[in-house]
């Protein structure tokens, strides 16, 4: 079997295993918390409801008495089946299309806000790595690490407030338009874009500094190896050598942590959705949260586990292709 296959293979192996430790976890932590959702769900009604309503609610949501092994297997075979139970928030709407819903504007958030910062801070990382010692490199590090310590929840509400409220240039939450009808047409989607302009800003603004940074140290080391030396004696353009020869052996490292920051911006997305109400992942965990609604939450975890690890697989196989290296 070619080496290759057998590497990627074992990656995926790997992240398969963690991939059942989560979803493991994930059914076994809420049922050893105290209560349920059927007793929230049953108090909030504040006694309309029958009391031998209860054992009907907990029929529906899977909180019976059987034993937990059994309850694991019939968890683990809806899960095959992609059936996630049905959310007590928004009863009787079930979990998988809940998170349906919601995934796709949390995609189209994280997914404009990861690549675009990325490709800036890397940009700009190679730039002002490439011309070390000069304005850009003793101004811009510094200043983007200053503004990356701040919260993300900071940042928005500095964006939601001039922006939103003072000089209205941008909606203060929603992802489209209400008087639109979602479809595939250019007003919807300018919309998409006008809404989500401020919520994507603060995850580019925040990620920037941290691509910039290590884009900078991987160039600054690559600059000093042979092969830039022997590229520069042969007489290529300083564009050529930056671009082809010290960018392109720089940003491999990146690139492997980029899967890696799928997770991390998506902690930074629930506080920047909650304050947007932006409606996408972030936003459906706060209310599931809120309304203790445990499937709901379930799903939600598992949707963002599974997600950073395919994402990882995907980098893997990315790295694969960019580095002849690791093919050996």
């Amino acid at each position: 079997m070619n080496t290759s296959v057998k590497y990627l293979l074992k990656r995926l192996g790997i992240y398969a295993i963690s991939g059942w430790a989560a979803v493991t976890l994930n059914f076994f932590l809420p049922r050893m918390m105290p209560g349920d959702p059927v007793s929230v769900m049953f108090a909030s009604f504040r006694g309309k409801l029958k009391p031998e309503a209860i054992e009907a609610l907990k029929q529906t949501f899977g909180f019976t008495d059987e034993p937990l092994l059994n309850k694991y297997i019939s968890y683990l075979s809806h899960l095959l089946n992609g059936e996630l139970g049905i959310s007590t928030a928004y009863f009787p709407e079930e979990v998988s299309s809940i998170i349906l819903s919601s995934l796709g504007w949390t995609l189209l958030l994280v997914g404009i806000s990861l690549v675009v910062s990325f490709i800036i801070g890397s940009l700009i990382g190679m730039i002002i790595a490439w011309r070390r010692d000069g304005k850009l490199d003793s101004i811009l590090p510094p200043s983007f690490s200053f503004i990356s310590s701040f919260p993300y929840f900071f940042t928005a509400m500095l964006l939601l407030y001039f922006f939103g409220f003072k000089l209205g240039w941008f909606p203060i939450r929603h992802a489209y338009n209400s008087n639109l009808i979602p479809g595939f047409n250019i007003e919807f989607i300018v919309s998409c874009l006008h809404h989500a302009f401020l919520p994507a800003s603060t995850l580019i603004f925040m990620g920037i500094g941290g691509w910039m940074l290590q884009m900078r140290n991987n160039m600054i080391g690559t600059i000093s190896t042979d092969y830039i030396s022997f590229a520069k004696s042969k007489g290529l353009s300083q564009k050529r050598i930056m671009i082809w020869y010290a960018a392109k052996n720089a940003i491999l490292p990146i690139i492997t942590s980029f899967g890696m920051a799928i997770g991390f911006i998506l902690s930074g997305t629930i506080l920047t959705e909650i304050i947007f109400s932006y409606p996408g992942q972030g936003y459906i965990l706060y209310q599931a949260v809120q309304a203790q609604d445990y499937q709901l939450m379930q799903g939600i975890f598992l949707t963002t586990t599974l997600s950073v690890l395919a994402a990882n697989w995907l980098i893997d196989i990315l790295v694969l292709i960019l580095d002849p290296r690791t093919r050996k």
